[in-house]
Parts: structure tokens; sequence; C-alpha cells
């Protein structure tokens, strides 16, 4: 276990150092927010710790001796990288939502042609394997990789909206990753290590987010943990189903503001408060209930995806989206009638 455990305290201990480095100077250079209308946090909470994460992140895979840089993982932190370079800029003053998503399909092009790619999937009806190794199946695995990205990255990055939601739903998904890795079916102890690499990386951080918040991930931050748990799940035997499970409740929530932005023919990217979890703060809950609950029901459904094949991750799915479905239908249904009050 210290092949493992060492990488989680090298990532942990770095982040937090770092975390620590950049509130500090953010105090000497006097770090004023920029006004975003997706965040409920104190005044002038410095968003750097996505900078401290994919900083500590990257030193701490270069530093275990356990890891080969393979191309694929050379790829991976490269886009990190890129990541930072570009959306930390968003940190510091907004960048046009239409810049931003180019260069998120540039970078998972960009991936995909690094060799960052599905090869197989799982057919979710019969168990099957349904290889992509042709020239029509290359073609739609480029897709499914540009799509898988773009998704969790945005969802990941929608839900950064309270204190320790986004980094509390992206440990725990994580630390499934690193788990389902170790299975004895996928085996993949390089996987497993950037895992636990991940995972300290991410708790380190949350030390500091959790409510009330002392650094924020900013969009640095949270892009990078949607990222790196899309590339992770495509890196670990294709397991996308199970990442899709275990962040089904911001991945929905996700496509219903979608679907609730084209229904008042408003832009889809435009930050808004109609996530489920501000209309929870609209009920009354507090940002720790919030988050609490939305991490209790993650680790919850990440159980069960660790212990069900695809035809039980696809059921389980199902009702995870019909609930998800209900509940936001009712919230809105009581909130409609308390605004008329």
């Amino acid at each position: 276990m210290l092949k493992y455990l060492i990488p989680f305290l090298t990532a942990f201990l770095f982040t937090v150092f770092l975390v620590e480095v950049f509130i500090w100077m953010a105090k000497k250079i006097q770090w004023r927010e920029r006004k975003s209308l997706r965040h409920i946090h104190r005044p002038n909470v410095p968003r750097v710790g996505g900078l401290a994460m994919i900083l500590a992140f990257n030193i701490a895979i270069l530093l275990n001796k356990d890891l080969v840089i393979t191309p694929e993982l050379y790829g991976f932190m490269l886009g990190t990288v890129i990541l930072l370079i570009v959306c930390f800029w968003d940190d510091i003053k907004e960048i046009h939502w239409k810049i931003q998503l180019f260069f998120q399909i540039i970078l998972s092009v960009l991936v995909f042609i690094i060799g960052i790619r599905v090869y197989y999937i799982t057919n979710p009806l019969t168990g099957g394997i349904i290889n992509l190794d042709n020239q029509i199946g290359v073609i739609f695995s480029m897709i499914l990789v540009i799509f898988w990205i773009l998704v969790v990255i945005n969802a990941i990055n929608w839900s950064d909206g309270i204190d320790g939601m986004a980094g509390g739903i992206s440990f725990i998904t994580a630390v499934t990753i690193f788990f389902l890795s170790l299975r004895p079916e996928v085996n993949q102890p390089p996987i497993a290590i950037t895992s636990a690499i991940l995972t300290g990386t991410i708790l380190a951080f949350l030390i500091f987010n959790f409510y009330p918040s002392k650094v924020l991930a900013g969009t640095s931050g949270a892009i990078f943990m949607g990222f790196s748990l899309a590339i992770l799940a495509i890196f670990s035997g294709t397991k996308i189903a199970t990442a899709l499970l275990v962040l089904a409740i911001p991945i929905i929530d996700f496509l219903w503001v979608i679907g609730e932005r084209i229904k008042n023919n408003k832009s889809i990217f435009r930050p808004d408060k109609n996530h489920l979890h501000y209309k929870l703060m609209e009920l009354g809950w507090s940002q720790r209930k919030i988050t609490f609950v939305y991490c209790i029901i993650t680790a919850v459904i990440a159980v069960i995806a660790l212990n069900t094949r695809v035809v039980g991750k696809s059921i389980t799915l199902a009702i995870t989206a019909i609930v998800m479905v209900s509940v936001l239908a009712l919230i809105n249904k009581k909130i409609s009638k308390l605004d008329k009050i």
C-alpha cells in the first residue's frame, strides 16, 4: 500500500503548502475577486485553488518513481498545464464563454490525438464488448471522448457554486476510480497511483474550501478536477459508465439547467442560479447541509457503482435520473408557489 500512500501524501502536502503560499501572496497583493453570478461565498476569497492543485498534481507525478511518463500520461499532464494557462486567466479577468469552449474542444481533440481515446465500449444491455478499432469506430471514439470531456468538466465547473461541493464530489469520484483500478479485472496500478495523487490533491484543497472557504478552486481548479476525472475514467479500462454513475447528480443538474436555459431562450453558457444547489438554498438549506447531502448521496452511488456490473449501473443511472428530474420539478413547483405568496 506504500506505493499508493506515498504519492497520496506527497500530493496532499504539496497542495497544502502551495495553497498556504498562494493565500499569503494573494493577501500581499490585495487580491480582489471578480464578480460572478455562480458563486456564493465571503468577499475577496482568492481563486488560487486551481493554481495550487495543478502544480502539486504535476509535481507529485514527476517525483513518483513508479510512474512511467507514457505519451498518454504526458498528454494528460500537458492538458492540465494548458488548463492552468487559459483558465487561471479567467480567474483573474473573466474570459468569454465562447473562448473557453473553443479551448476545451481543442484540448479534447489534442488528448485524443496523443492517444487518450476509447478503444471499446460495453453494451449496456448485454454486457458485451463493442470494439472501436475500425474507421467508423475511431470517429465515434473521437466524438465520444470530446463529448465526455466537455460534459464532465462543465458539470463539475457548474457545480462549483457553493463551498466544498465540487471538490467533495470530485474527491469521491477520484477515490472510486482508485479502487476501480485495483480491481482484479482492471488491474491498473499506474492509474491507481495517478488517482491517489489526484485524491490527495483534492483532499488537501478541501481543507481550505469547506464552508466558510479560505480559498476557491476558481475556473482553473474546477475544470482541472473535471478534466482529470474524465481522463482517468477513460484510462481506467474505459470505465466511463462507473464515473458517469458517480457523477450523476452534477451531470443531470448540468443537463437540466441547459434545458431550462434553452426553454427560456437564454444562452446555455450564461451563468445563472437555476442549479439545484441554489434552489435548495432558496428553500432555506445551508451551504454545509447541501454539500453534506450531495456528498453522502454521491458516496452511496459510488459504492453501488463499484459493486454492480454494466446492466446494474444502467438501471441505477436510470433510477437516479428519474429521481433527480422529479426532485427538480417538485422544487421548481414549490419555489413558484413561494414566489406567488
